[in-house]
């Protein structure tokens, strides 16, 4: 347990550093976008550049492995979207956005650290094949069903060209693709750029951490806390059982793919199911707050995960 604590501890610590520095008003709120937005903008794909110029890509780039992780995410939003409407009686539009908060996983701002801390670097490939599809995909995906759901959206044809522009013009793409045309390409960085994304890649996880924290001072729990509780456990603990059950038990991967698989789909919901929410106008509150309580209760089931792979972990 002193083990699991010492991968997640620094990691919160820092997140709960944010948080108190933005809700005592020593950090001011409205610089938190501005700083996650730098991490996600530019340090993070600098990261994912460097990442990707010595990947072995016949092992990172798994099908089945990236199948174990996005069947979970998928069945997630399937479930998300099923209990909301029928259930809790929500609008259609209302119920994609509910279904998104279930599937889209924090995977840079907490998955990234705790990844790192938990298996080393060289599980960051590994990580950043899953990284490379999630944002592109799954907000792609989410923004056509939305357009199907909700009656005032527009055209499906202009839906589908957002999307994509999207994808086009996402920086965490951005730095993979470059990465892997200079790996596949063979030819040698020049210095001044190879030090540069490397002094800027270096800012990623306590830049990403502390502005995770400042962020989660906008969020209040208010009457939608029971979607958001089930969302979150949808999150928490059915995306990572279905990322094991596919990962070790039917295609049996190497388990150093499991395991990064696995710990990935246990992150809590990242921000973007906020952005989302809000982009759309349907159920914020919802979304809101699932930010806030998968984060919080990620603290403990993170914590069970890591000791569940531990125990399956072959000796």
């Amino acid at each position: 347990m002193f083990a699991v604590l010492s991968v997640i501890g620094p990691v919160f610590a820092l997140v709960a550093l944010g948080y108190m520095s933005v809700r005592l008003r020593l950090y001011p709120e409205t610089g938190v976008g501005g700083l996650i937005s730098f991490v996600n903008n530019f340090a993070t794909p600098c990261l994912l550049f460097q990442a990707m110029l010595t990947v072995d890509f016949s092992t990172a780039f798994n099908p089945e492995y990236l199948f174990s992780f996005y069947i979970g995410a998928f069945s997630c939003f399937a479930i998300s979207y099923l209990i909301a409407r029928l259930i809790f009686k929500r609008r259609a539009g209302e119920s994609v956005s509910v279904g998104f908060s279930a599937y889209f996983t924090n995977t840079i701002l907490l998955g990234l650290p705790i990844i790192q801390r938990a298996y080393g670097n060289e599980a960051l490939p590994m990580l950043f094949a899953i990284v490379g599809f999630h944002a592109p995909l799954l907000m792609s995906f989410g923004m056509i069903v939305m357009e199907f759901a909700r009656r005032d959206g527009a055209p499906m044809g202009q839906a589908v060209k957002h999307s994509l522009a999207r994808v086009v013009r996402n920086p965490l793409l951005i730095g993979i693709s470059l990465g892997i045309l200079m790996n596949l390409s063979g030819f040698e960085l020049p210095e001044l750029i190879d030090d540069a994304t490397k002094m800027m890649a270096r800012a990623v996880l306590p830049a990403a951490l502390f502005g995770l924290g400042g962020a989660l001072v906008q969020y209040k729990l208010r009457e939608s806390w029971g979607q958001a509780l089930i969302s979150s456990l949808l999150k928490l603990v059915l995306h990572p059982l279905i990322a094991l059950f596919f990962s070790h038990y039917v295609f049996g991967l190497d388990w150093d793919l499991v395991r990064v698989a696995v710990l990935t789909a246990a992150m809590p919901s990242g921000l973007n199911v906020y952005i989302f929410a809000t982009l759309f106008n349907r159920a914020t509150d919802v979304a809101a707050n699932t930010v806030l309580q998968s984060t919080v209760l990620g603290v403990f089931s993170i914590s069970g995960w890591l000791l569940v792979l531990a125990a399956l972990a072959p000796t």
